[in-house]
Parts: structure tokens; C-alpha cells; sequence
């Protein structure tokens, strides 16, 4: 059963408008989640809001919002006074402009969402929109408004439907000079970066996330089912860690080996089995 859309409107290209439905394209219902429980009664505990200076507990009633303008000095903002800068839902995502998707800075890439025809009379102009978009391999850029604020989102054919990822806008970026300023400039021999660029070609691969396996939450459901069993669970002891003293040269070398070694045995294996097999025969 599908999910429930998390938004619905329209999509408008100049005059050429259809109704679509938003659905997220990720989810963390999957994940491993856990609650706070009283270890004495095994109930479920619920959290309280308590005044940090009393102490005591604070009844919704005397909830509020505030900004802090200065080290424990806040200007309250009332509800009501929120209302005065929602931005005003239209429903509507009208695209304002068309970009190559390399022009993206995958920093500025947020949450993905589907986005499909909402029933059958719009279909047309939907499939408009997208084909225009997959022949001139464009990027459309609009905005969207998702719990009261508003986003830029960028839409991309993929395939039957769309698919739209909200941006980030740039204050929300770090700037990575702060980080990378303080890195180095050795000088490193071209050996020793052709040596890198030939692991690089040697470990060559397809993009396929059926490879990528959750190790952490495999291993935890697996905790979660012994300890529910009434099985003991053992800590395994702390690795020691090796020393970070490398001859880089070295390393380089012993990893290239790494890989060709690996590869032997499973050639030595299909000719060993074709040699079986005409034996047989």
C-alpha cells in the first residue's frame, strides 16, 4: 500500500499547469529505534519540560517560544505573532528557471521527494513538463512551501515520474575555508600519484547501492533478538590501534598487492573448473 502523499498542489510551467502529489523518497521507519524505560517497571518513561533555574516542572500552559538575545535574556514570541510571517501556502510549485544539474553544489542538496500526476486529467501536461526536461537535460529550480516555510526544490526527470530535492540556502553552509585552510601543501612525487590513480583504476566499480550493508543496525537487531531471548550479551575487548607511522611509498605498494592477490584465486578457480569439466567430459 502506498503511502499517504505528504503534499499536494500543483505544478506550473508558464501557462501549462497539473495537479501532482509530493511523497518522501526516504524513510527511517526501518531503522532500529529505541524508548526510555523505568528499569524498576519496565513502563515507558515521557519527558517534562522543567525550569532550569527552579527546578520544577512547567505545565503546558506557561509554554512558550522564546529568542535569546543575550546569555539568559529571551524576547517571548507568541503564537499568534508566528501568523504574522507564515508564508502564505499557495499549493503551487511554479518553476522559475531551468539549470545544467552539474551546476548544482551537491552541498546545497537536502531531503528527496517523489513527485507524481495526481490523477488522470493532468497526466498529459505532466509528461509534457518532464519529457521537455529529460530532451534538454535541465534541472528546473521553483519553489515549494513545506510546514510553513518556503524551499527551493529542484526537479529532475526520473524515470515515470519526477524527482524533487529540497535546497539548502546558503546560510545554512559552513564555509569550507574554515576547514581547509590549515591542510598542508607537501610535495608529493608523481610516482606515488600514478601509483594511487592505478588503485583507483584496479578497485573500478558500477554505482550499486544493493552493495551498501548496514553492518551497525544488521548487528543490532541481532543484539536486540538475543537479548530478548535471555541470551547473555558479551562485550568484545577494545582493539588496540595501530600505529599511524607509515612509509607512504610502502603502503601505496602493499595495498596494489592487496588487490592483485585477491584477484588470482578466482582466476586460478575458473580455469581449474573448465579443466574439470573437459575430464569429465
Amino acid at each position: 500500500m502506498a503511502p499517504r502523499a505528504y503534499w499536494k498542489g500543483s505544478l506550473k510551467l508558464s501557462l501549462v499547469t497539473c495537479p501532482i502529489a509530493l511523497y518522501p523518497a526516504s524513510t527511517q521507519a526501518e531503522k532500529t529505534h529505541f524508548h526510555q524505560i523505568n528499569t524498576k517497571t519496565g513502563h515507558r518513561l515521557k519527558q517534562q519540560m522543567v525550569d532550569e533555574e527552579t527546578g520544577r516542572v512547567v505545565d503546558k500552559e506557561h509554554k512558550a517560544r522564546g529568542y535569546e538575545l543575550s546569555k539568559g535574556r529571551y524576547v517571548q514570541i507568541e503564537e499568534d505573532e508566528l501568523d504574522a510571517v507564515k508564508i502564505e501556502s499557495t499549493h503551487t510549485i511554479e518553476i522559475d528557471d531551468f539549470v545544467p544539474s552539474e551546476d548544482i553544489d551537491e552541498r546545497y542538496l537536502d531531503k528527496p521527494y517523489y513527485i507524481v500526476p495526481n490523477g488522470k486529467a493532468g497526466a498529459d501536461a505532466f509528461v509534457v513538463i518532464r519529457d521537455a526536461m529529460k530532451r534538454k537535460e535541465k534541472v528546473a529550480l521553483a519553489r515549494v512551501v513545506l510546514s510553513n516555510r518556503e524551499h527551493v526544490i529542484a526537479l529532475k526527470p526520473f524515470g515515470k515520474g519526477l524527482l524533487g530535492t529540497t535546497l539548502r540556502y546558503p546560510y545554512e553552509l559552513r564555509d569550507e575555508d574554515d576547514y581547509f585552510d590549515d591542510i598542508p601543501s607537501p610535495r608529493v612525487s608523481k610516482d606515488m600519484v600514478d601509483l594511487a590513480a592505478h588503485i583507483l583504476d584496479t578497485n573500478a566499480s558500477k554505482f550499486d547501492p544493493s552493495k551498501f550493508k548496514d553492518k551497525y543496525e544488521t548487528a543490532l537487531k541481532a543484539l536486540v533478538k538475543r537479548k530478548a531471548a535471555g541470551k547473555t550479551i558479551e562485550v568484545p575487548e577494545a582493539e588496540e590501534q595501530e600505529s599511524n607511522v607509515i612509509d607512504l611509498m610502502d603502503a601505496l605498494k602493499q595495498s596494489l598487492g592487496r588487490k592483485k592477490s585477491k584477484m588470482k584465486p578466482a582466476r586460478r578457480k575458473r580455469a581449474g573448473s573448465r579443466g574439470r569439466g573437459r575430464k569429465a567430459a
